[in-house]
């Protein structure tokens, strides 16, 4: 199962990785047709503070997801993937999700009064945000390949041989 993994390391905060979020999602997939469409797509990560750096914080689809066991209308649900999805027909803007996400990356859409999160760019192979990211601060990793990793950058950085 592959996920997008954070380096807040590798992060700059140039926000490189909102915009494109914010244009896949939009109608016209192109940065200046989304920024005249008459409602502006919506991005679905944040690029926080964090201790002195930059940590770009998203959907992290939940095994036992809080927003999906909140979910009254059946909205949001688990794909064959195990990535938390959301039926848009179905959504009545509750803001359960919203209430109950441990991340704080659900949104309310006001104008269409449905929620938004993270559906990890289902249709492409990398995720907007992951081909964004100029410093690979943000990667597509297979969770079972990610300890090593990070043990191996950890030591790498210790050791005053990496970055």
């Amino acid at each position: 199962m592959k996920r997008i993994y954070a380096d807040p390391v590798r992060c700059t905060g140039c926000k490189s990785c909102e915009i494109a979020c914010a244009v896949q999602h939009s109608k016209s997939k192109t940065l200046f047709g989304a920024m005249a469409e008459p409602h502006p797509p919506r991005k679905r990560l944040f690029v926080e503070a964090a201790e002195g750096g930059k940590m770009p914080v998203l959907c992290r689809h939940c095994e036992d997801a809080p927003c999906v066991n909140s979910c009254i209308t059946g909205c949001l649900y688990h794909d064959e993937n195990g990535y938390v999805r959301r039926h848009k027909g179905r959504c009545i803007g509750c803001w359960s999700c919203i209430m109950v996400c441990p991340f704080g990356v659900i949104t309310p859409d006001h104008l269409a009064h449905i929620a938004v999160k993270c559906d990890r760019c289902h249709k492409l192979e990398v995720p907007a945000c992951v081909n964004a990211c100029p410093t690979k601060a943000l990667t597509l990793v297979d969770v079972d390949q990610l300890p090593p990793a990070v043990r191996n950058r950890v030591a790498l950085n210790e050791t005053g041989k990496g970055r």
